[in-house]
């Protein structure tokens, strides 16, 4: 039987299940530790803005972003994570989001001097 939830209507339209990448980013903490919330509000919205311009966050293959309250690093934010590969991503101003969308997210490759870890996770485990 189908599963015809609104919940499941609502993953199909944001295409989960056909994402190439996932970025959080931790944009709206409840308490700034790592960076003032207007630091990580304004990467949020450039990340938001950008991936729409370019296209990238509907249809097969889209980079779905997720805003986070926190990624419990707490040192040099905003902080991003790009799954699946797991890439970790310190310093995310705007500018460095820029860097990301195009190096990263669409080029698959990562911005490596922003990068202060790696944690892919498993596949099939």
């Amino acid at each position: 039987m189908e599963d015809t939830s609104k919940a499941a209507r609502i993953a199909d339209s944001l295409g989960i299940g056909k994402l190439k990448r996932h970025i959080l980013l931790c944009a709206d903490q409840t308490k700034p530790k790592c960076c003032s919330k207007e630091a990580g509000l304004a990467s949020w919205e450039r990340l938001k803005s950008r991936l729409a311009e370019l296209g990238m966050d509907k249809g097969e293959g889209a980079v779905f972003r997720t805003k986070a309250n926190c990624l419990r690093i707490c040192e040099q934010g905003p902080v991003a994570v790009v799954y699946p590969e797991g890439i970790w991503y310190h310093s995310v101003t705007p500018e460095v989001v820029d860097r990301i969308i195009e190096e990263h997210l669409a080029g698959g490759r990562p911005v490596e001097e922003f990068i202060l870890a790696r944690d892919p996770l498993a596949q099939g485990e």
